[in-house]
């Protein structure tokens, strides 16, 4: 009997891909929180998440092709890419709130970890099975 990874992993997999690419971007924006007229982006992780379990896609965090030839989008799109919206925006034009950007940042490394810690828990479980523990 095969087993099915995206059944047996779920979500997983495509959200650790996300949060990486959420942390490029907002380590980006941290590192650009000093220069004049730069807008910080994001993209909306719960959305994209949110779409996908409504539909009850089966390809999560993919676009449905509906011919072959069509080319397969990636997740982090532009598209994809939001501006932030500043609270206080500075004087310069550049609109990166470093608190905010540092807490975001934090708790998306904290949400990568239990999707991390999630997938080598099943991994573990999936090794226990095939082994015949």
């Amino acid at each position: 009997m095969a087993i099915n990874f995206q059944n047996a992993l779920g979500i997983h997999p495509k959200a650790l891909e996300v949060r990486v690419q959420r942390a490029e971007i907002m380590a980006n924006n941290l590192a650009n929180a000093d220069t004049p007229g730069f807008k910080a982006r994001d993209v909306d992780f719960r959305a994209m998440l949110g779409e996908q379990m409504d539909n009850g896609a089966k390809q999560p965090l993919s676009m449905q092709r509906t011919d072959r030839q069509h080319i397969a989008m990636d997740i982090a799109s532009d598209a994809s890419l939001l501006y932030r919206t500043p609270t206080q925006p500075s004087v310069d034009g550049n609109t990166v709130d470093t608190q905010k950007e540092l807490a975001e940042f934090t708790k998306n490394v904290l949400d990568y970890q239990a999707s991390f810690q999630f997938l080598n828990s099943k991994f573990k479980s999936l090794s226990k099975a095939i082994k015949g523990e």
